[in-house]
């Protein structure tokens, strides 16, 4: 059962990625009067139905090199994203047709050799979502090893600041919690919970006072917001999975908010694959995603890692 969450997860981030990659950019306001319902293809990028952006690409360089590694190799990694941006490695297509200016700056001196640790910028305003978007099989290895230090190494590769290192630690917590428990509302809790006392100690409480508030889930859409912003997509994300039942309908819903419809898409997708499941993920929707068989390879090779 385990395993199959799992699958879910890694499967429904690169579903919800795709789905949201054709209306990237466009207005919450503009899938009110188009929403996606089933997979696209074109649009904002030009690239066909199925097409995972750089998330998916390197949320799957970060599984790659955790397999290969047997664990957590900041260099290894941190290698892998730049064999990504200059020549892409785990494209859909072969092009690299979306970066973040923050996750390219790093990259950048990553390919010059700076300590992986040190890559990611460390000002307020690169708190984007670059590192948020490809935790996953950071979050799923950490939930076995217990190696806390991955994820704030791991997301430091691109985003370095404390804010960014700490979105990607809440979504860890959860992740684990629920493995551990298998039942949402608890998992959520007890990472509230302990994310609470890590929070404490930073002074970073305040910013991430909604997603520790005790009636979070209840928030009206409007209030939840999809920009890039890590903080934005971290609440955006735990959002719609409470608020829909299904992971159709909970990766739509991400989806349909708007703005930066790829990432939260594929942060969404790979939670609600967690719960639901790869067996509650759309045929269709899985078809569309190309070099499938290479991505199976890859994710069963992947599985021994996690718990």
């Amino acid at each position: 059962m385990a395993h199959r969450s799992i699958l879910g997860s890694l499967w429904g981030s690169l579903v919800g990625d795709a789905l949201g990659v054709p209306v990237e950019f466009e207005s919450r306001e503009a899938r009110r009067r188009d929403p996606v319902t089933g997979m696209r293809g074109f649009g904002s990028h030009s690239q066909p139905p199925g097409t995972w952006s750089d998330d998916g690409a390197l949320l799957l360089c970060s599984a790659e090199s955790l397999m290969l590694c047997h664990g957590f190799d900041a260099q290894d990694m941190a290698r892998r994203f730049v064999r990504w941006n200059r020549n892409g490695l785990w494209t859909a297509t072969g092009d690299v047709f979306d970066i973040g200016h923050a996750t390219s700056q790093a990259l950048g001196r990553a390919a010059r050799g700076v300590d992986p640790a040190e890559c990611g910028g460390r000002e307020e305003y690169q708190n984007g979502n670059g590192s948020l978007m490809r935790i996953l099989p950071l979050s799923l290895a950490v939930a076995k090893s217990g190696e806390e230090s991955w994820i704030d190494i791991g997301s430091a590769i691109t985003h370095g600041h404390l804010r960014s290192k700490l979105a990607c630690r809440f979504h860890a917590l959860f992740v684990g919690a629920y493995l551990n428990g298998g039942e949402v509302a608890p998992a959520f809790s007890e990472a509230q919970d302990r994310f609470g006392k890590l929070v404490a100690e930073t002074g970073e409480t305040g910013v991430f006072a909604r997603i520790l508030a005790a009636g979070f889930q209840e928030l009206p859409e409007s209030a939840i917001h999809s920009t890039g912003y890590v903080v934005d997509t971290l609440e955006a994300s735990f959002w719609c999975l409470f608020n829909y039942d299904s992971f159709a309908d909970c990766v739509l819903a991400a989806v349909n908010l708007g703005d930066d419809t790829d990432t939260t898409g594929c942060v969404t997708g790979g939670l609600a694959g967690l719960v639901h499941g790869l067996d509650a993920v759309p045929s269709d929707w899985l078809d569309a995603i190309p070099r499938h068989a290479e991505l199976d390879s890859l994710f069963q090779l992947f599985l021994p890692l996690c718990p």
